[in-house]
């Protein structure tokens, strides 16, 4: 607002000229009194006080109305189209904390997201096309708030004590899996520790910086097994794709593997020995302002069991 700047305008000058202003549409220090809330006094009171520091009459009052001078004229064309466009800039703003819109910044591990984001997201972004969403595939653990993030997700049994977490996926479970052009000639494991008689393709832990332990669970017994092979990845679907020519034996989320088991591409094996692991949960600080558009985020990725 350069004419503020250009007349080193302070909060009372700023108010003495809304009350011109206000006066001057109104014709009335009735009216405009009751509109800005302010008694007929204390509205003379700025008028007198404008009219003073510019040195001109602004306003000619006579008993039955109230109209602007000369130099009041002039003033009112310059200020009120600019007074208007701060009250729409501030109207739009203000739809900020109404109108889901914005940008929302996420993190997660890549089944997260090819499971339980993006098929829900869909459907989310056509809904409300003025949100704009990061999902950020992270394999590792990271400080959400210092990397700027809104929300994470992960498993339930991962999440820090001091977040608010919504769960958004139901339970689900690892499978151990391999191509029959990889089984061709060999004893298929019949425990845990058979594994290690088994090329086995590494699932690599950035957070860490080793490999996915294989985990089992049979009647309260909890057995892990580091299994040995030629290939470590980042990635389940790489994974997924080294298993399916054969390279090894591979244990991936068995969403993921469901469809190649029903064509028999993959074969699985130790079924009775994987436990569930907690589903997803999408978590964010507790100290966080939800906004329209986070509120609408958490609401199209709650996870209502059927």
């Amino acid at each position: 607002m350069a004419f503020m700047i250009d007349c080193g305008m302070d909060r009372d000058n700023i108010a003495d000229l809304i009350a011109f202003i206000t006066i001057a549409q109104e014709r009335s220090f009735t009216r405009a009194a009751a509109r800005l809330g302010l008694s007929q006094s204390a509205l003379s009171h700025a008028l007198s006080r404008l009219e003073k520091r510019l040195g001109v009459r602004l306003l000619t009052r006579s008993t039955r109305s109230v109209s602007a001078t000369e130099a009041g004229e002039r003033l009112l064309t310059t200020v009120e189209p600019r007074f208007e466009e701060v009250d729409a800039a501030l109207a739009q703003v203000s739809e900020f904390r109404d109108k889901p819109a914005g940008t929302i910044r996420l993190s997660a591990g890549e089944h997260a997201i090819n499971a339980v984001l993006w098929p829900r997201l869909q459907r989310f972004t056509k809904d409300y096309p003025d949100i704009r969403l990061e999902l950020i595939s992270e394999n590792s653990l990271v400080d959400i708030v210092a990397q700027r993030y809104d929300a994470g997700v992960r498993l339930g049994e991962q999440l820090a004590k001091d977040m608010i977490a919504v769960r958004i996926g139901p339970d689900w479970a690892m499978a151990v899996v391999g191509a029959p052009s990889y089984l061709k000639g060999r004893t298929l494991p019949a425990s845990p520790q058979d594994l290690t008689d088994h090329v086995c393709i590494n699932l690599r832990l950035p957070t860490h910086g080793g490999n996915y332990v294989w985990e089992f669970e049979q009647d309260g017994r909890r057995l892990n097994v580091r299994v040995d092979g030629q290939l470590a990845f980042s990635s389940s679907s790489h994974i997924l794709s080294a298993a399916l020519v054969g390279s090894g034996l591979a244990c991936i989320p068995e969403d993921i593997a469901a469809p190649h088991l029903r064509t028999g591409a993959l074969v699985r094996m130790l079924d009775d020995w994987m436990p569930s692991f907690d589903g997803y949960h999408l978590y964010y600080p507790s100290r966080r302002q939800t906004s329209p558009a986070f509120a609408r985020l958490i609401e199209a990725l709650r996870y209502r069991p059927t």
